[in-house]
């Protein structure tokens, strides 16, 4: 099913892979090691202090800082799922092309047998650890994935079963017609790993299990992860001899780092810190990211409609995206921005909304978190406005893999989160299922609305891209009606890459962002 996208900048004048041999290795046992980094200086383990391959011809090292460390210890299954796939570790059967729609990865291609059942046909593989990607370990991976609690974001809703089929097939039933399936299964949380990720009861270990280009070879707890070369890729040998990855929750650590010549590539640099790279460092990316702000429906003072409607009037989002933001984020629109370029055309105004009342005082405990720098900023800023309007607000502010599982479990009134609306499947529905309705697994307003759940469902059920697309403004319309989220401003991305390195993805999906032929 193809959807009309933004397309993706081409990445930083990617350099054209050589060809080289294909040799099997054996893979590397990962060490998993959770003691805490000793020094601050980029010194990883997998490589000499300035980065440099281990031999000649073999490639240098990259060196990059992530701004969120892993929350659920890797797990393939959760949010980290994308650290795993921007850094080039694990695939799905399908990917994203440059336009939004499924594109080859581990499956060769596919077909769809009739409306619940795909048959896909892999290509020629290697699992890190050295075993062959077939039918059934395939099969095995996405039953996993199915099994697993919570459920991949991009399985919210959704219920299926794959078997291996003959030498090279697997096929894949639903319990419903799923006309996006191909898009589904290129989400980041449905990534195939070998059986050996498996051997521990109650855990999943993508070190040495996946596919990708590099291989997770060591971690030390959150602060820091290295990763080698996959020589058997099926796609060829990598251009960097592996990747040292830190985890720095600081954005102004983040941007000085590359400043300094610590990393080579550097994510989310804050906007006040962006002016002072310089110009062929920073690069700016529109992104289909939604910074929002989330009430919580189910306990507390937003249980009342009428409170979540005076906390939606009081919020000026143009003083967010001109003042906090600088004019690198857009004023929110809806749940999809301008970089989701069919959605402004297609917006439903929502209906139902209740009557804004008088806090009178009412106390409120808002949350965000400092991995993307702006947030405490915005969150600052929602505390005047909020004030204003006559609540009385309480601020908390923590890294995010210290904030996930409470702002899950309710415990704050309202939560100011940044999400992008098509990272976990690239279909614009999916989001609304994994977040806005009753069986939700990234519900973080707690909402459980019957209107809701019901226009989400018809949603799923469109085939035709066109339709889809208004079905799921219909969708949104339902939700903002709730006023269970109020978006806040559309993110532009800036990312800080060093004027040596080549091939760094500029992805608006944030799924990528070291490849094969990245380099320097």
């Amino acid at each position: 099913m193809r959807f009309a996208r933004p397309v993706p900048p081409a990445p930083l004048t990617p350099p054209a892979r050589p060809a080289f041999p294909r040799c099997r290795r054996p893979g590397l046992l990962a060490a998993l090691c959770l003691a805490p980094l000793l020094t601050g200086c980029f010194a990883a383990s997998g490589g000499d202090g300035d980065g440099e391959g281990s031999a000649a011809g073999d490639g240098a090292r990259l060196r990059v800082a992530l701004a969120f460390p892993p929350a659920e210890h890797l797990s393939p299954y959760g949010a980290d799922a994308t650290i795993l796939s921007r850094l080039g570790v694990t695939e799905g059967l399908t990917t994203l092309d440059a336009n939004g729609a499924a594109a080859p990865a581990l499956a060769a291609s596919w077909r769809r047998e009739d409306d619940r059942t795909w048959l896909f046909t892999l290509r020629e593989a290697v699992f890190q650890d050295g075993t062959d990607v077939t039918p059934a370990a395939v099969a095995a991976s996405l039953t996993r994935a199915t099994l697993a609690g919570p459920a991949p974001a991009a399985l919210t809703g959704v219920t299926l079963t794959a078997k291996a089929e003959g030498a090279a097939g697997v096929r894949v039933t639903t319990a419903r017609p799923d006309p996006v399936l191909p898009l589904r299964l290129s989400g980041p949380g449905l990534a195939v790993l070998s059986p050996k990720a498996y051997a521990k009861k109650g855990a999943v270990d993508p070190a040495g299990t996946a596919t990708g280009p590099f291989e997770l070879t060591h971690v030390t707890g959150a602060t820091a992860a290295v990763l080698d070369r996959f020589d058997d890729h099926w796609g060829g040998r990598a251009q960097a001899s592996g990747v040292d990855v830190r985890f720095v929750a600081d954005g102004a650590a983040r941007a000085n780092a590359l400043r300094t010549g610590q990393v080579d590539v550097a994510e989310a640099i804050p906007v006040a810190q962006a002016a002072g790279l310089d110009a062929d460092t920073r690069h700016e990316t529109a992104t289909t990211r939604t910074t929002g702000l989330h009430l919580n429906t189910r306990s507390g003072v937003f249980t009342d409609p009428a409170l979540r409607a005076a906390a939606r009037a009081a919020v000026d989002t143009s003083a967010l995206a001109d003042g906090v933001y600088e004019g690198h984020a857009d004023a929110g629109a809806g749940l999809y921005g301008p970089a989701v370029t069919w959605a402004a055309g297609k917006r439903v105004q929502p209906t139902g909304r209740a009557r804004p009342a008088t806090p009178g005082g009412a106390l409120v405990t808002l949350a965000t978190y400092d991995n993307r720098p702006e947030l405490p900023e915005v969150a600052q800023v929602l505390k005047q406005q909020l004030e204003k309007a006559g609540f009385t607000v309480k601020l908390e502010v923590r890294e995010y893999s210290r904030l996930e599982t409470d702002a899950l479990a309710g415990k704050f009134d309202a939560v100011v989160g940044a999400r992008n609306s098509l990272l976990d499947t690239g279909d614009p529905v999916s989001l609304l299922a994994s977040d806005f309705t009753c069986a939700g697994g990234y519900n973080l307003a707690l909402l459980c609305d019957r209107g809701v759940d019901r226009a989400v469902a018809a949603a799923q059920a469109v085939t035709g891209s066109g339709e889809r697309q208004d079905a799921a403004m219909t969708a949104e319309a339902a939700v903002l009606g709730t006023d269970a989220v109020v978006p806040l401003v559309h993110q532009r991305v800036v990312t800080g890459v060093d004027d040596d390195v080549s091939g760094v993805l500029l992805d608006p999906y944030e799924r990528t962002l070291v490849s094969a032929g990245t380099r320097r």
